[in-house]
Formats: C-alpha cells, structure tokens, sequence
C-alpha cells in the first residue's frame, strides 16, 4: 500500500489513486457496525475516537497487515470519509491555508501567503465530491441539487463555504472554502508590510477620533483583517454593533452584539438582509456600527447612519481605488428600495465619509494600504478626495518580491483642527496645509 504518514504536510497526505478503493471497502465496513445517527449525541472529539476504535477492531480482525504508520493513516482517512470532510479535513487543518478550491473531483487548489497552488489530491469520483458537499450543506439545514444549484454556507468552525453544481457548473461540482480569518493587530500588520508605523498613528487617530471609515479593496486583498484590526482601537466603553453575512469579525471589546445575515430555508422563506440588520441595529443604541461588507441596498442606510449620530462607523466595500469605491457606494445606494436620485446619494456620502483606506494584494501575493484618502467635497458637488497617504513600488526584482515606500502627504487643516479638538495626535511625518490641494476625483460620467 501506498499510505503515508498522516504527519505529513497537508499537501503530501493522501494516498493514491489505488488506495480510494480500500479506503471505500472499510468505510462500508465501519458503517455496517456503527449508526453514525445514534452517535449526534456525542462531542465530536468522542464520536471519532468511538469510530476509531471500532476500525482498529475491524482492521485487526480482517486484516490486511499494516505498519503502525500505514494503519494510523488508514484509520485517519476512513473516519475522515465517514464523518468529516474526506480528503478536505488534512487541508481544514493547516492553518497555512486560507482558501480551498474544489474544480471538480480531480483538481483540488489551496492559496497559501497570497499564492495559489495546486495539490496532489482528489476525490475518488464525483459522487464522493457531491456527498461531502451534501453533509457541508445539510450542517446548516440547506440543500443542493438541480432545483437549488448553488448555496452559500458555513461550516460551525466559521468558514465560509460556496457551492455551485452543474447545471451551472460546466467543470463538476464546485466547493470553495474560505478559512476563518486570524485576528491580526496592527503591529503584525507593520511586520507583514501592510503599513508603516505612521500610518498606524493617522488610522489609529482617526478611530478615536470618531471619523466614519470605509476600508476599500479587491477580493482576498485583507479588508476584514483591516476592519478587525482597526477595531481593536474602538474604546471599551462604547457599544459596538458589528453586522455581516457569514461572522468573521472577532471583537475584544466587552460590549459588542454580533449580528449575522440569514438566507432563506429549502422553503425560501426567513431570509434576514444585511439591510434588514442596519435598520434594526439603529433600534439598538449603537455607539458605533461595523459593517463587513456592504454590497446592495443596505450602504444606504448605513449612510444615514453615519451622518446622523452614529460617527466612527467602520464599514468595507469592493473597490479597486479610494475614488471607485464613493462611486461604489453611490451605486449600490441606488439598490434600495428608496428612489433616491444620484444626487442626493452623493450629499448622503459627502456628508457620511471621512476616509477611505485602499487595500491592494500584489503578484507576490503581499497585502498593502495603497492609498489613505480624505473626501473632502461637501453637499452635493462632485467627488473630491485628498490622498494623505501612498504606496509607491519599485520595480519588481528578479526574486518576484514587491518592494517600495509609504509617502506620507500633509493633512489639510480642517481635518487637522478636528483631530486637535478630539485631542487626537497628528503624526509628525505628515504636517497640515491650510488650502485642500485635491489629487484625485471620484467624479464620472454621468453623475
């Protein structure tokens, strides 16, 4: 047999192609003597050990003769199939991985620092992909089949799951998995290069100082991990609403309420909104709202509620500039069910928005804060944003690493005067101007 120590790294565990058959044969085995249904009851941690010790009796009594590592493995990889997520579970617990991409049974892909990989593994057909699919789904009472092809979930240890089959699919069933993201405080961002130290100090007076934060950026470039960190500098004493579609954002504040989005059930009835949270929580005597991620309807009102009591909101969106992201806002503000004109959605952001931090992931897969910028338009004129702060790269080396400098810009003297007034510092690296020199516009066509 070619079964491998299951302390191998995740990338090497599995056995090949020969072996899905033993794997099967002792799965069919060890459910012909457990009912996997009278085990619910059971922690998870004892309904495997219970599993596997009732293999280890099967395996000794049937044979075949195993070295202590072969047979640890086999054990491993048939509980695995018959309670966990198969092949998937070695994967699911390498925190070195941060996304899991099923292209069908027989291409399994994993990013790990930024980079996306292909592993040597597969599932032993396609029924055996859409089975672990099925259990993933069934966690949280959905369904998946031709009628309902695709399905968002999450597993209980918080990762967030999206499924799609055929018909829709034209390469099989298709599974990604998005890992639960690891709190990183500032200072570890500084380490990974995602900001200089004086950024920290302008973000970090910026919080304290109630300003309305937008953190911008691409898919996978780290605007929860951002948005957790800048959290962190929110004070204890204030009451902290945080609101998103699947829970990632992990809060050290004592009084924080975490509400979470509900899809509707195989009936298509329950479903809860994003939109449907920001309205309620505005019931619910919010010092500040956190927003994940707005993406309809919902930026609307939480608009509303930045410019009417509710400063120091932090919120992201997806953008791929400072200056796309207040289009983005206007845009999805029109979602609402409210005929709102443009114009008035641009007052609303004009007088919501104080910053916008810009994320970018880069080839060598590095996440950094591109552009900090200032809206400084008012009512209902055009966009008009003031950078304060840069990433400039240099020419990427033969060692496909992204080098270059944070620039830090002087900050124009109303926002100055109001980060003196909340006795906020301003770092010494970036200096005030009296008059608004604008870099950039958000201005488009049409608008």
């Amino acid at each position: 047999m070619s079964l491998r120590s299951r302390m191998a790294p995740p990338e090497e565990v599995g056995p090949g192609h020969e072996d899905d058959h033993i794997v099967a044969a002792y799965r069919s085995k060890l459910l012909e003597e457990i009912d996997l249904a009278e085990m619910s009851g059971l922690a998870a941690a004892e309904r495997r050990a219970r599993l596997e010790r009732v293999l280890g009796h099967i395996i000794s009594r049937e044979g075949p003769v195993l070295s202590t590592v072969q047979r640890s493995q086999l054990i491993r990889r048939v509980v695995d199939e018959a309670l966990g997520l198969g092949v998937l579970e070695p994967l699911l617990e390498d925190a070195s991985i941060t996304e899991i991409m099923v292209n069908g049974p027989d291409a399994i892909f994993v990013e790990r620092s930024g980079r996306v990989e292909q592993l040597p593994l597969r599932f032993a057909s396609q029924e055996q992909l859409m089975q672990t699919i099925e259990r993933i789904v069934s966690t949280v009472n959905r369904r998946v089949d031709e009628s309902t092809p695709m399905v968002d979930a999450r597993l209980p240890s918080g990762e967030r799951v999206n499924v799609i089959i055929p018909p829709l699919s034209l390469t099989g069933p298709t599974l990604t998995i998005r890992r639960f993201p690891r709190a990183y405080k500032l200072s570890e961002l500084i380490d990974l290069g995602t900001l200089d130290q004086q950024m920290l100090m302008l973000l970090s007076s910026f919080v304290r100082a109630r300003f309305n934060v937008i953190v911008a950026g691409g898919t996978g470039t780290g605007k929860t991990t951002l948005l957790n960190a800048l959290s962190a500098l929110i004070p204890d004493h204030e009451r902290i609403i945080t609101i998103e579609d699947s829970a990632e954002l992990r809060l050290q504040q004592a009084h924080v309420i975490g509400l979470e989005s509900r899809p509707p059930n195989v009936e298509g009835k329950g479903q809860i909104t994003i939109r449907d949270l920001v309205r309620n929580s505005l019931r619910m005597r919010p010092d500040r709202i956190i927003v994940g991620e707005v993406r309809g309807g919902e930026t609307l009102d939480m608009l509303q509620a930045m410019s009417t009591g509710h400063d120091g909101s932090l919120a992201t969106v997806h953008a791929n500039s400072a200056a796309d992201a207040l289009m983005r806002l206007q845009t999805l503000g029109s979602m609402s069910n409210v005929d709102v004109p443009f114009e008035a959605l641009r007052d609303q952001i004009n007088s919501a928005v104080d910053v916008v931090a810009q994320l970018t992931r880069f080839a060598d897969g590095s996440r950094k804060i591109t552009e900090i910028s200032l809206l400084v338009s008012h009512g209902r004129e055009p966009f008009r944003t003031v950078p304060v702060a840069r990433f400039s790269p240099a020419p990427i080396g033969s060692d496909r690493i992204v080098r270059g400098a944070f620039e830090h810009l002087p900050l124009p003297r109303r926002v100055a005067d109001r980060l003196y007034l909340a006795a906020e510092p301003i770092p010494p690296s970036y200096g005030v101007i009296d008059g608004v020199d604008v870099l950039n516009s958000a201005e488009g066509s049409g608008i």
